[in-house]
């Protein structure tokens, strides 16, 4: 129940008779004894009334676990309480309030009990630190802000990393003392996509402003998030109540599990945490599911920032980004490839060169085979305009896939081995349900590339569409083959399969 929502009703309740309507008390003892925030509610409302000062001291002692007594060296006083009201019942896009030094002090108190405290990074003042501590001792929200450049506002830091620990602690409040990491996963969720009603933001939106739906202090701010956004928020409060996850990525997503050896229960932040089985996040090109460190997670959120600076042809920027996230992830080829096109959008071309000769090679152990575009661009295939016109964004609307078309038919006139332009191509009219001159496309990529089992798989299913069996048979076999040999089964093969087996059967 929403802040606005509780108080309207209060509201309606006891307007009848004024302030001191009777029905107060009935009122106070038809709140949710564990909800923090309707308590804190009802006592906003009634702050004289003997109703709205037990109001206040539930709360207070659901907040703290009655371990901690106000009194003259905590003195729950105006200013403090309002503090509480304001971060605890914060609504979307409402800024966060000022905290003087003793409600600051009081808030640090509260949270001394929450599970991430225990974490060496916690503690952590500079991102050096972080970047030196095992990814098992980092606190995500800590090493998240200390990531951000440079000079760190630290009263903006505690503020937020405030907000989570009464987030927190509000879910801990309606927990049994020895709560299961089940018990945990259902509460939280309850909280996150209920109680406080995180979304996934319209398409339109965080297409154009990403970085917004990442950052945790937007998505805080917000309540709307992507899914990198809204996951790391609940890790930052898993941290706190003592609930390992693990961080997954499928190509272009993540969302995050609890796992106990074999069994384990998937939870999608962009469908309000609900779990969904892990195949179903496997694709014709993806074979298994990457599996992703807390660390990782810091880099993941500045390469999600740096994609708003190329849509903007900001590229010094989104370089910039890049080098941020590769100090947590200095492994991954993805980012080494896209550091390499930064270089080459800045026209320094040597240095492109020298990040894209590191990739050519590299098949990700996810995938199912290689990308193609650097190999296109050190062969003299394309350049750097081909590639963004590759990369350029389309949304939902129609306007958007005709503008990317377009720019990707100057590109394939100019460079006509580009495999990435041509099977551009052949995406954008298959957005357009333009099956025919999709198919041209798709039989001109396969004839430059044989062995994408992507491209082989919409040859099949299209082929399928236009009754055309055999055609249909030979790419889905061509496709089977490709991925059997990198020990893959995709699901969307096996169903095409079946379709085609009732329709025309071998």
């Amino acid at each position: 129940m929403s802040r606005y929502f509780l108080l309207s009703f209060l509201l309606i309740l006891t307007s009848q008779t004024g302030y001191a309507n009777p029905r107060t008390k009935a009122l106070y003892n038809s709140l949710d004894p564990l909800s923090i925030s309707q308590h804190l509610a009802l006592y906003e409302l009634y702050p004289n009334s003997q109703e709205g000062q037990n109001a206040l001291n539930d709360a207070w002692n659901l907040l703290s676990n009655n371990s901690i007594q106000h009194s003259s060296s905590l003195p729950l006083n105006y200013s403090l309480t309002n503090a509480l009201i304001a971060l605890v019942n914060k609504q979307p896009n409402q800024d966060p309030p000022e905290l003087s030094e003793p409600e600051l002090q009081v808030m640090e108190r509260l949270g001394q009990r929450l599970a991430n405290r225990r974490l060496k990074g916690s503690q952590a003042k500079s991102e050096e630190e972080v970047l030196a501590l095992p990814p098992r001792e980092i606190d995500l929200a800590r090493g998240l802000f200390l990531s951000e450049p440079s000079p760190h506002d630290w009263i903006r830091i505690h503020r937020y990393e405030y907000m989570l620990d009464l987030m927190a602690l509000q879910v801990l409040a309606r927990l049994p003392k020895n709560a299961s990491p089940k018990e945990k996963v259902k509460a939280l969720n309850h909280f996150v996509f209920k109680d406080l009603q995180y979304r996934f933001p319209p398409h339109s939106l965080y297409a154009k402003d990403i970085d917004l739906y990442t950052f945790l202090p937007s998505v805080l701010d917000s309540r709307k998030g992507v899914c990198l956004g809204v996951s790391i928020l609940y890790l930052c409060i898993a941290q706190r109540i003592d609930l390992p996850l693990e961080v997954i990525t499928p190509p272009g997503h993540i969302y995050i599990r609890y796992r106990d050896g074999d069994e384990v229960l998937n939870i999608e932040t962009t469908a309000f945490g609900i779990h969904i089985d892990s195949e179903e996040y496997l694709s014709v090109g993806t074979r298994k599911l990457q599996l992703r460190t807390i660390k990782e997670v810091i880099g993941m959120a500045h390469v999600n920032h740096s994609s708003i600076y190329l849509q903007n042809k900001e590229f010094q920027e989104g370089l910039e980004a890049y080098q941020r996230a590769i100090k947590y992830m200095p492994d991954d080829m993805l980012i080494h490839e896209l550091m390499g096109y930064s270089f080459l959008f800045l026209g320094k071309e040597d240095e492109g060169k020298k990040y894209l000769q590191m990739v050519i090679q590299d098949i990700p152990d996810h995938s199912v085979n290689r990308d193609t575009m650097a190999e296109d661009y050190l062969l003299g295939k394309t350049d750097a305009e081909g590639i963004l016109a590759v990369f350029e964004h389309v949304d939902e609307t129609r306007e958007s896939i005709l503008e990317k078309k377009k720019k990707l038919e100057q590109v394939v006139k100019k460079y006509p081995q580009f495999r990435n332009g041509i099977f551009g191509m052949a995406v954008t009219w298959l957005q357009l349900h333009r099956e025919a001159e999709a198919l041209e496309w798709l039989k001109r990529y396969h004839q430059l590339e044989p062995n994408d089992p992507n491209a082989e798989y919409y040859l099949a299913a299209v082929y399928a569409q236009r009754m055309n069996y055999p055609r249909a048979w030979q790419h889905l076999k061509n496709a089977e083959r490709i991925v059997a040999e990198r020990d893959h089964d995709p699901k969307a093969l096996k169903a095409l399969r079946r379709e085609l087996c009732t329709r025309c059967p071998e």
